[in-house]
């Protein structure tokens, strides 16, 4: 008889349960997890709450008020009242507004350039090996620190007046033309003098772009016979680029947000606020001019934000620029 063979019967699966009605049920794992990340949160934010009360009070706030007192006519003691652009139409058409931004250029296109010039012209120096060298570079950072304050500008200004150091110091070399700060011609001159002297903030940044330059290039440069000009010129100036981007954007911005050295040379409080003949007329000085001197605070916020959006495009073309000018690592520009 031939060998039956049997298959056991098929088990039945058990019955399932109905189907949740809302998804898959969530692990405890990662219901913890989302927790974790609430408080995780929760705490970020409460550590940001200082900054960002501080934002949306002392910036984003008098910036919205600003912009809306732009439109108004306001002298902080009666109430603002609507009225359109006129603020606008009487700045542009005020001479004496048209003169501040040509001094305003003026001072940014020709302090900037020198006080960078001078920045990297010691930067230079000071990264080479030498003795004293942690000295020298904290001497010539220090101006940076004290620079802006007014009790520096107003040392400054007795420098440059008549019969000071500057004056008998021109004197000796026969040239009569008195003190700096009493002539409406030369004033402005000794504001650029005073924003070169405070290259120290520019100059420590040219000396971490200088230390990050590959010593290997120079070498190949000797051994191809390639002089110290040409080193600058075709090595160094294209490694920092980015460097000196950053320092000529950063300074520009400064450079038209001038005021308290324009102020306190110029006279300030008791005389002129924006020198003789508004030699110091800059941007800044003329609105706080409008603003305090004359409480027009309508027409001093409609300058504020002109100077920004001012500010704003001359970013616009210096970032645009950079594309022809700046050498990255990856080798893009």
């Amino acid at each position: 008889m031939g060998t039956v063979v049997t298959h056991a019967p098929a088990t039945e699966a058990p019955p399932r349960g109905p189907e949740p009605r809302h998804g898959p049920v969530k692990s405890p794992r990662s219901a913890a997890l989302k927790r974790r990340g609430r408080r995780e949160n929760l705490a970020g934010y409460l550590f940001m709450s200082p900054w960002i009360a501080g934002f949306l009070l002392l910036t984003a706030g008098p910036m919205i008020a600003s912009l809306y007192f732009a439109f108004t006519d306001y002298n902080l003691f009666d109430a603002p009242r609507w009225i359109g652009l006129d603020n606008f139409s009487e700045m542009f058409a005020d001479p004496r507004w048209r003169h501040s931004v040509r001094v305003t250029l003026w001072y940014v296109a020709v302090g900037t350039p020198i006080k960078l010039i001078a920045a990297l012209g010691v930067a230079l120096l000071l990264a080479q090996k030498r003795r004293g060298q942690a000295f020298y570079r904290a001497a010539f950072y220090a101006p940076s620190l004290i620079g802006a304050s007014v009790s520096v500008a107003i040392v400054w200004k007795a420098i440059f007046s008549d019969d000071a150091i500057v004056d008998r110091t021109q004197k000796l070399f026969g040239i009569g033309v008195g003190g700096w700060t009493g002539d409406p011609d030369l004033i402005i001159y000794s504001l650029v003098a005073l924003t070169v002297w405070q290259f120290g903030a520019p100059m420590v940044i040219f000396l971490a772009g200088l230390k990050q330059v590959p010593r290997e290039l120079y070498e190949a440069a000797d051994v191809d016979g390639a002089g110290r000009l040409r080193q600058f010129w075709n090595i160094t100036l294209p490694m920092i680029s980015p460097v000196l981007f950053f320092n000529v954007l950063l300074e520009t911005i400064h450079s038209f947000q001038i005021f308290s050295s324009a102020y306190i040379v110029g006279g300030g409080a008791g005389g002129n606020a924006c020198g003789p003949a508004d030699g110091t007329m800059v941007y800044t000085c003329y609105l706080y001019v409008q603003g305090f001197e004359n409480s027009r605070m309508g027409l001093a916020s409609a300058m504020a934000w002109v100077l920004l959006v001012g500010v704003a495009l001359v970013t616009a073309v210096l970032f645009r620029s950079q594309k022809r000018w700046v050498h990255y690592e990856e080798g893009g520009r």
